[in-house]
């Protein structure tokens, strides 16, 4: 292999570490929230929020959106019973 090959495949191999780095700090930053910030306030709610989740009971199930840039989590409640 030429110096020139080489150093093609060192740059590759350390763009493919950094990729991989980011993927999981990203997933690891924006993965669904932990399950006792899904919990619903209360047994009959379809939606609710905790200041910076929103989660609804929907007919395929528990969907939960990502958390804001800057959210403040407070004690879940109810917005639709």
């Amino acid at each position: 292999m030429t110096a020139h090959g080489e150093a093609l495949a060192v740059s590759l191999a350390a763009l493919t570490a950094l990729i991989v780095t980011a993927m999981a700090v990203l997933v690891g930053v924006f993965g669904a929230p932990p399950q006792e910030r899904r919990a619903a306030p209360e047994p009959t709610c379809s939606e609710w929020t905790d200041g910076c989740v929103v989660c609804a009971r929907t007919p395929e199930g528990l969907a939960c959106s990502t958390p804001g840039i800057a959210c403040l989590r407070q004690a879940p409640r109810c917005l639709k019973p």
